[in-house]
């Protein structure tokens, strides 16, 4: 029986985590299967990087599409940087599955997660793959088993499911991601699967996961870094006969699935020890207020701050104005967890000692205000700490 306190699949999807022997420790997870018993919807959102790996190139060119049955991901080597043998590894990896599932390779998706510039071992992963073909289940603790799969450097594995009402009916939405480093997705490394068993079109399906994902992968930053990988795919396989005729409600759930995910990656994000929300508003538009709220998420002198629990608010103010928009200093006011120490321009007096001390809670909200126009952008970040630096001087060593 599965664990009810895991998230559970939505009808007709079925999972697998497995163990090949990619990643140095042979014992840990490295390969993740997700697979419907029919057809999907299915639509995808992919980095923005010029160097992307060839999962990315060869899942970008099948989708979207209406005959998705499948996704296949390693974890452990990016297969990044591999020239032609790449993509002939990943076109491969999708054949090998595919066969598997009695169906065509181009119904297959592919993704890989790890260090950049390797060869994938396919030996190891074409004798695991119909091993991990057997273990496809719908249970919750496989459905953990295929986050696991999925991890680098990740120390939990990040899972989100549930039920949603809609106007015919009741529908199911699961989603998985992996990621705590090389985060700045901008669609870091990060990959996502959400699935439903909600009938969507493809067309639907591309426009609510584009729409998701700007509003919650595209909204985090550890630093600054776009990976080569970044995929996030949406799968709607209609097993539940409830046709999305309101797109608000659907949109909401997996706007807010999408949100907790992406959070996820925050709280994991590598030797992080703050939780970092930003909000900016008063801007023009919600596309200047984004790009000011990332500029801040990523200054190393913004974050480092963090870490010492110091509400250097210099740095902050300092880091809007590098952003490349104009505004006038006079329009600019900053709070850090609720206490407003800059407002118009103007520093404030203020407790510092108190403002320290609810910074070093661990979590740090950070609010500015550029004007009275209705741009708003919501942002996640995490500080910047010595454990951070030692994981990613010793990646590949």
């Amino acid at each position: 029986m599965s664990n009810p306190e895991l998230p559970q699949l939505p009808v007709g999807f079925r999972v697998a985590g497995h163990a090949c022997g990619i990643k140095s420790d042979p014992t840990r997870l490295d390969l993740a299967l997700f697979a419907s018993d029919r057809p999907c919807a299915a639509a995808g959102v992919f980095t923005q990087n010029r160097v992307v790996g060839a999962p990315v190139q060869v899942s970008r060119e099948r989708l979207p599409s209406a005959e998705i049955r499948g996704v296949v991901i390693n974890s452990g080597n990016a297969n990044a940087c591999t020239g032609e043998r790449g993509l002939e590894d990943a076109r491969a990896m999708t054949a090998a599955v595919a066969g598997q599932l009695e169906c065509n390779a181009r119904s297959i998706l592919v993704c890989s997660t790890g260090v950049i510039g390797h060869f994938l071992p396919m030996e190891k992963i074409t004798a695991g793959l119909p091993e991990a073909c057997k273990r496809l289940a719908d249970s919750g603790e496989e459905f953990e088993r295929s986050g696991r799969a999925m991890m680098t450097t990740d120390t939990f594995p990040k899972l989100i499911g549930g039920q949603i009402e809609l106007e015919g009916g009741r529908i199911a939405l699961s989603g998985v991601c992996k990621g705590a480093a090389m985060i700045a997705p901008n669609m870091a490394t990060m990959l996502a699967v959400m699935m439903t068993d909600a009938v969507l079109s493809p067309e639907q399906a591309q426009q609510m996961v584009s729409r998701a994902v700007d509003r919650s992968f595209n909204s985090i930053s550890v630093d600054g870094h776009t990976s080569t990988s970044d995929t996030v795919f949406l799968l709607a396989n209609g097993a539940s006969g409830v046709t999305v005729s309101d797109e608000t409600a659907f949109q909401a759930a997996l706007d807010d699935a999408c949100r907790e995910l992406a959070q996820m990656i925050i709280r994991d994000a590598e030797g992080a020890e703050h939780f970092v929300t930003i909000d900016v508003t008063g801007l023009p538009d919600d596309r200047q207020a984004h790009r000011i709220a990332k500029v801040v998420a990523e200054s190393m002198l913004v974050k480092t701050a963090i870490t010492g629990n110091d509400p250097n608010w210099g740095r902050i103010v300092s880091a809007a104005g590098y952003a490349g928009l104009p505004f006038d200093e006079a329009d600019v006011t900053l709070a850090i967890n609720g206490t407003t120490i800059y407002e118009h321009g103007v520093p404030l007096e203020y407790p510092e000692e108190t403002v320290s001390q609810s910074m070093a809670r661990g979590e740090v909200h950070i609010d500015l205000t550029i004007g009275t126009g209705p741009g708003k952008s919501r942002f996640w970040t995490s500080d910047l700490t010595s454990e951070y630096v030692r994981l990613n001087s010793e990646y590949t060593t």
